[in-house]
């Protein structure tokens, strides 16, 4: 077992909503161990960490929850010489610091009353709080852990895990879930969204942490981007037909709408470009939560992502009572995404788009880090359990080849995006590991699990087995030893 190494107030209650039970129940032990059972051996070539983020509350909500509310709790698995250490701790923002101190929530979530708020909204979208528990990547050595609605970007260390505060180059306006490290360049490279104007910036962060590009980037109205891509030269930025609806901004409300009507608009701007060198495309009308890469091609950028067939599903008829709207806006199957390409030709003007994939209902790509904003080859998505926002498996698409490799996790066994770990002195661009947390609703525990990238089918090559069985969750990362300072 783990040693216990902080008291958190918890004041959360039993209660019948399905985002906080089953796989999703929340954890409230922070703990250290080396003490970790091993099924197999963890190949002798991995020298890293692997950090996954969790939406974990710690309290009931104010108004009805929605499980992107949770605190940021941040899981990690050190790697080296063939052994592994396991540790977690919240992510100690402002917000959660707040209401330790109260006992209590202050906020509303994303689908409570704004108006219930105790205390003024933490970010530019309205009265929820900036709980840090969406994405996380590893930059200039340390641990980088952000939210969707644009929050402050909490940086960890990367070894005791300890919250150093808001990263200092970070905008009024915040920065969005889903910031780019370019591992080529050691830069960084952010978005964010909002409701004032500017309605999105752009900025870079150098490997030094200092921010070296901040620009304004003129929309129609007030976005929800979700994510961004890059290439060697250019940045890539979206404003699809799904956006809030203005006419409730008054009452504070933020409700999406899809305008199917419109295009889908992709902006494409040299990556230390001014606004004014900025050239949009159009292309059919979708809304993608993320994309997998993008790349140069001559005149082209190419960009690979996630189509919606359904960006707005009906309810879900099964779902528990009072959840279906919300089940099926977090059920893959529902809003039926597939991996899709568009092709920008700078030249021209022109855009031309493909459905690469349609054999799964497919999201959270990964693929080999060192290949970012390069041209690749593979894709590593992952599976949905149908009906719920639970991952329970990986896909493998080989571009070039058309081929399909799948690896199911098991019966009510339940993973996240998988991060691609490069083998040393790899001799292809699939020569390495896949990594992720698994919650195993059976045998009531998590693991942490290795594949071979290469041979997804065979199953994992090893299993680390964790001291406590943590709540599901969604993004993670993979960092080297080099990348963390160690």
């Amino acid at each position: 077992m783990g040693t216990p190494v902080n008291q958190v107030k918890a004041t959360l209650e039993p209660n019948d909503h399905p985002y906080r039970n089953g796989a999703w129940t929340p954890v409230f032990e922070e703990l250290d161990t080396d003490d970790l059972e091993i099924i197999g051996n963890i190949p002798d070539d991995i020298d890293g960490l692997y950090v996954r983020n969790t939406e974990n509350p710690v309290h009931d909500s104010l108004g009805r929850y929605h499980p992107f509310d949770g605190d940021g709790m941040i899981h990690t698995i050190r790697i080296k010489g063939g052994k592994a250490t396991y540790r977690n701790r919240f992510v100690r923002t402002e917000g959660f610091e707040a209401e330790q101190q109260e006992g209590g929530p202050l906020w509303p979530g994303l689908m409570g009353n704004p108006h219930d708020a105790r205390r003024p909204g933490m970010t530019a979208h309205g009265s929820v709080k900036d709980s840090s528990s969406t994405d996380v990547v590893v930059h200039a050595g340390a641990i980088l852990s952000t939210f969707y609605l644009c929050g402050e970007g909490y940086r960890l260390d990367p070894e005791t895990l300890a919250t150093l505060g808001p990263a200092e180059w970070v905008p009024d306006h915040g920065i969005s879930a889903h910031c780019k490290v370019d591992e080529a360049t050691g830069e960084l490279l952010f978005f964010n969204y909002a409701i004032e104007t500017p309605h999105l910036q752009y900025g870079v962060v150098g490997p030094d942490n200092r921010l070296k590009h901040l620009v304004a980037i003129d929309l129609p109205g007030p976005r929800l981007p979700h994510d961004m891509a890059f290439t060697e030269n250019f940045a890539i930025f979206n404003d699809c037909p799904l956006f809030w609806k203005e006419e409730l901004f008054e009452r504070k409300l933020r409700i999406p709408a899809y305008h199917p009507d419109m295009p889908a608009r992709f902006g494409i701007l040299p990556r230390m470009g001014q606004p004014e060198n900025i050239q949009w495309f159009e292309a059919k009308p979708t809304y993608v939560l993320h994309w997998a890469n993008a790349f140069e091609d001559g005149d082209e950028v190419v960009l690979d992502g996630y189509f919606q067939n359904d960006p707005v599903p009906p309810p879900l008829t099964d779902f528990p009572p009072g959840y279906e709207s919300m089940g099926a806006s977090l059920d893959l199957h529902s809003f039926r995404p597939e991996l899709h390409r568009w092709r920008f030709n700078r030249k021209t003007g022109e855009t031309n788009e493909e459905t690469l994939f349609d054999d799964y209902a497919v999201e959270f790509g990964m693929f080999n880090p060192q290949y970012a904003g390069r041209h690749y080859r593979y894709v590593y998505s992952v599976t949905g359990e149908p009906g719920w926002f639970l991952f329970n498996g990986l896909t493998k698409h080989d571009l070039e080849t058309g081929e399909t490799e799948h690896v199911s996790f098991g019966e009510q066994r339940f993973g996240s995006e998988a991060p691609f770990i490069p083998r040393s002195n790899a001799r292809s661009e699939d020569d390495g590991y896949l990594i992720s947390f698994i919650t195993d609703m059976k045998q009531d525990r998590s693991e942490c699990i290795i594949i071979d990238a290469k041979n997804l089918s065979a199953g994992p090559v090893c299993t680390i087995v964790l001291p406590h069985r943590i709540s599901s969750g969604t993004h993670a990362c993979w960092a080297s030893a080099e990348q963390i300072g160690q």
